[in-house]
């Protein structure tokens, strides 16, 4: 039998280590408060999640995070996890409309004079039905009521490829690009074998 020789492709191409997939991130910031986007009434509230809401926590991770290869917050332990939704510099906050967890929005303040929007998404049956501007606006409005004199967030190529978009839509600009190589979590048994399908799941064993 032929063995097969693939060609060498051109320079700037790197491989990466076996079971380990590249991510690259854009970094987004904006320096002064914008005008909120505007957007219809719908029944949501938010409801904030502080140490004790770990398991709360966790559970609307996945169900946002699933497909868009959400995973550093699974592989915390529980003591670390509640202790950073329990700072008091930090905001956790659950959107619920109709009873049910539909969104999660994360604040960080940590930072002096900063916000991090560390993490912001809705589950995939709320996208386009104006949780996700909800969101933002109260995003906005509570990282601005404080004495901050810069907001940012990084997006990937994971996520939903609307968000780059949206984030500028809502006021950030593009600042950076970063590659981030990590272990597949679909291989380590942090998320199962068939999430974030858009990501090819190469297994050699």
């Amino acid at each position: 039998m032929a063995t097969f020789h693939p060609r060498p492709l051109p320079e700037g191409y790197h491989p990466l280590p076996q079971g380990h997939l590249a991510n690259v991130v854009t970094c987004l910031e904006m320096t002064a408060r914008p005008a909120l986007r505007p957007v219809p009434e719908q029944g949501f509230t938010l409801e904030r999640m502080g140490a004790a809401g770990a398991e709360r926590f966790r559970a609307l991770f996945r169900a946002i995070g699933q497909d868009i290869m959400w995973f550093s917050r699974l592989i915390l332990p529980e003591e670390k996890l509640s202790a950073i939704i329990g700072h008091p510099d930090v905001l956790c906050l659950a959107l619920v409309k109709e009873g049910a967890d539909i969104g999660l929005l994360e604040l960080d303040f940590r930072g002096e004079g900063q916000c991090e929007l560390s993490f912001f998404g809705v589950v995939p049956s709320a996208v386009g039905g104006g949780a996700g501007r909800f969101l933002m606006n109260e995003a906005l409005t509570r990282a601005w009521a404080r004495p901050i004199t810069r907001l940012w967030l990084h997006t990937c190529n994971y996520d939903h490829p609307n968000a780059p978009a949206f984030y500028q839509r809502s006021g950030f600009r593009p600042y950076a690009v970063m590659v981030e190589v990590h272990p597949d979590p679909r291989l380590t048994g942090e998320m199962p074998r068939h999430a974030s399908p858009r990501a090819p799941l190469i297994d050699t064993q």
